[in-house]
């Protein structure tokens, strides 16, 4: 059941119960013939029995269920629970994208490699692994991004694009990023001696967990394949930076355009 007054599942009730529009928010709702709620305010109609497998899929989503766990719980095809995830996660790849402006202040930078397992060398320089770039914002946001390599040309344009010019970075001592001190203050920790500079207590901790958190998300699917890889790791990405909110919330507004008060 999606109630209690407390529960990030509260939000649903109204919909699930057919007393609300799903895709404007009115109230002004009626029940028809053929079991479907239709809109007096927007017009638009939906199957009460399909909305409410949809608002549980939804569900399983922002418990980060994989799609053939939760066929199996609900009793669907799984190419109808991997349509139902795949569509939020195209939809959360293009918010993600447009979401907020340049992060700015203290910004920590770093790269994370994901791949399947491998024997050979681990970290920069492995083989047939994803290369992801990623910048955070103290206190604030994130921002991912999948590159094909991990040269000052490529990290730079990722950090022009994205960062205000005069920000303070934090990486660690990859020559990479040795141009960085033209564009903004620039300090560095040597990971080889320890992961907090003693002196300086220069640190990039806040991108390290951020990478611990990602790989634990994506531990719950056992593999992901390159291609899709990208729109998992926007999820995880718009995950982190809403982690404050009620993310089912957003979840059912982003897959059927509602838009609550």
């Amino acid at each position: 059941m999606v109630t209690g007054k407390n529960s990030h599942f509260s939000c649903a009730a109204n919909f699930l119960r057919g007393r609300k529009c799903v895709f404007c928010g009115s109230f002004k709702v009626c029940k028809t013939g053929r079991s479907y709620v239709k809109c007096a305010q927007c017009g638009k109609a939906k199957s009460l029995t399909r909305l409410r497998r949809e608002i549980a899929l939804l569900r399983g989503f922002y418990q980060l269920q994989p799609a053939y766990r939760l066929a199996q719980d609900l009793g669907l095809d799984i190419k109808v629970v991997t349509r139902v995830y795949q569509r939020l996660r195209e939809a959360l790849y293009h918010v993600t994208e447009l979401e907020g402006g340049k992060l700015k202040g203290e910004i920590e930078l770093d790269e994370a490699y994901f791949g399947g397992r491998r024997k050979g060398k681990r970290g920069r320089g492995a083989a047939g692994k994803s290369v992801v770039f990623g910048l955070l914002e103290r206190d604030g946001r994130v921002y991912t991004q999948v590159v094909e390599s991990v040269t000052a040309e490529e990290l730079m344009r990722h950090i022009r694009a994205k960062t205000r010019k005069g920000s303070v970075y934090y990486t660690d001592a990859f020559r990479g990023y040795q141009s960085l001190k033209r564009y903004g203050k620039h300090h560095t920790v040597n990971h080889s001696k320890s992961l907090v500079d003693r002196r300086t207590k220069n640190h990039i901790n806040g991108i390290e967990g951020f990478w611990s958190y990602a790989k634990h998300i994506l531990y719950n699917y056992r593999g992901v394949s390159k291609y899709h890889f990208p729109l998992y790791l926007k999820e995880i990405e718009y995950r982190y930076n809403h982690r404050k909110e009620n993310l089912f919330k957003r979840f059912i507004k982003l897959y059927f355009g509602y838009v609550s008060p």
